[in-house]
C-alpha cells in the first residue's frame, strides 16, 4: 500500500509538521500501519535517512466521549520518562486537527518483540520467559510506587472511588456501544457494584497491562518498553494486577485467553505472580478475584466498542473480528461470573 493510500494519514501535511517538530527528522516520510492495534491507529514512520518512530492517532470515527485523548497519552510517556518504568522517547505532540484531521502524537521506535500469543510465547528461551515475567512484575511494582505528583501526573485523576468511577464510565460505554442485548454483561456489574472492596491504596494505574502491550527483548527476556497508556489513570492500583491475571494462564491449565503468550513451561503460575507484586509492595492481595472479575467486565466492555468501530467500517479490515468479538464478549462476561460465584463460596 502506498503512502497516499493510507487512511488516517495526510502524508503532505504530517510530513511537513514532523520536520518542523521532531528533531533531526527530515522527509521524505514513509507510513506504515502497524498491525495489531484493535483501539488507536499505529504507524511505523520512516525518515529519509532511514531512521524510525512512531505515530499514533485515535480512529477515524465513532470515538466515544473520554476515549482516544492522544494528549493524555503523549503527557503520560513524557511524564514517566527517567522514572524506572521503561517507556518509549516521546517526540512530539500535534493537537492542531487541521494537520492530520485529528490530534496524534509521535515517540521514538523501541526495537522488541511483542508476546502476544502462545506462539509468540513460545518463541523465546526458557530463561527469557522468566526474566520476562519477572520484570513484567516488578515494573508494574515501580509504577504503583511512583507519587504521581512527583512526575507532574498529580491532576490526571481521582485518586479515590476508582472502581465506582470505572464501573459508571464503562457500563455508560456499554450502552452507547453495544451491537445487541446481552443480559449477562448488565448482571456482572449489578453484582460488582454490590460487592466492590474498600481502596486501600491509590497511584499510577496503567489499565491495559499485559505482556501484549510490552516489547521485549526476545534475546534476554527483559523488557524495553511499556506501550499503550491510553487507559491509564489515577486510582485503586490493585486494578491492574486483577487485568493482569485475565492475560495469565497456568502452565498446567487451560489458556485462558488467545492473545496471552503464558501458560507453557518457563512462565510463572498465576498464583507466582500476584505472590511476586504482593511480597514487593506489602499489599494485601486477598480480593485479587473480584478485580480479575472486574478487568473481564470492563475488557467485555472495551471489546463491545472496539467490534462497533469495526462494524461502523472505522476500523479497516477486521479480519474477522466482528465475529469473534461476538463470542469474546459473552465468554469474558461468563468469566467474570464464575469468578465472582467463586468469591461467593
Amino acid at each position: 500500500m502506498s503512502t497516499d493510500e493510507i487512511p488516517g494519514i495526510d502524508p503532505v501535511r504530517v510530513g511537513a509538521w514532523l520536520d518542523a517538530n521532531v528533531a533531526d527528522s527530515a522527509g521524505p516520510y514513509r507510513f506504515d500501519l502497524i498491525a495489531g492495534g484493535r483501539s488507536n491507529l499505529t504507524f511505523r514512520v520512516t525518515a529519509g535517512d532511514g531512521a524510525t518512530f512512531v505515530l499514533r492517532r485515535p480512529p477515524l470515527g465513532h470515538v466515544l466521549a473520554t476515549a482516544h485523548d492522544m494528549g493524555r497519552e503523549f503527557r503520560i510517556i513524557s511524564a514517566l520518562q527517567g522514572s524506572g518504568v521503561p517507556v518509549a522517547p516521546a517526540l512530539g505532540m500535534c493537537a492542531d486537527e487541521a494537520v492530520n484531521g485529528a490530534p496524534f502524537y509521535v515517540m521514538g521506535y523501541v526495537d522488541g518483540k511483542v508476546l502476544d500469543s502462545p506462539v509468540a510465547g513460545a518463541s523465546i528461551s526458557m530463561e527469557a520467559r522468566a526474566t520476562a515475567s519477572q520484570e513484567l512484575v516488578d515494573v508494574l511494582v515501580r509504577l504503583h510506587s511512583i507519587d504521581p505528583a512527583s512526575v507532574g501526573l498529580g491532576e490526571l485523576g481521582k485518586r479515590d472511588g476508582y472502581l465506582a468511577r470505572q464501573l459508571r464510565r464503562w457500563s455508560t460505554q456499554w450502552a452507547n456501544s453495544k451491537t445487541r442485548e446481552l443480559p449477562i454483561v448488565d448482571e456482572v456489574h449489578r453484582r460488582l457494584e454490590e460487592n466492590q472492596p474498600a481502596q486501600s491504596t491509590s497511584g499510577i494505574v496503567h489499565g491495559d497491562y499485559r505482556l501484549g502491550n510490552c516489547l521485549t527483548d526476545p534475546a534476554t527476556g527483559h523488557l524495553r518498553a511499556v506501550l499503550d497508556w491510553e487507559l491509564c489513570t489515577l486510582g485503586d492500583v490493585l486494578a491492574d494486577v486483577g487485568y493482569l491475571l485475565v492475560y495469565w494462564s497456568d502452565p498446567t491449565g487451560p489458556q485462558l485467553a488467545e492473545n496471552d503468550p503464558s501458560g507453557q513451561p518457563g512462565y510463572p503460575s498465576r498464583a507466582e505472580m500476584v505472590e511476586r507484586y504482593a511480597r514487593a509492595t506489602g499489599r494485601d492481595v486477598a480480593e485479587i478475584r473480584y478485580y480479575e472479575a472486574f478487568s473481564c467486565w470492563r475488557l467485555a466492555c472495551i471489546a463491545e466498542g472496539v467490534r462497533a468501530r469495526y462494524q461502523a467500517g472505522v476500523m479497516g479490515d477486521d479480519g474477522g473480528y466482528a465475529v469473534t468479538a461476538e463470542d469474546r464478549v459473552a465468554l469474558l462476561a461468563q468469566r467474570s461470573i464464575d469468578l465472582l460465584d467463586s468469591i461467593a463460596r
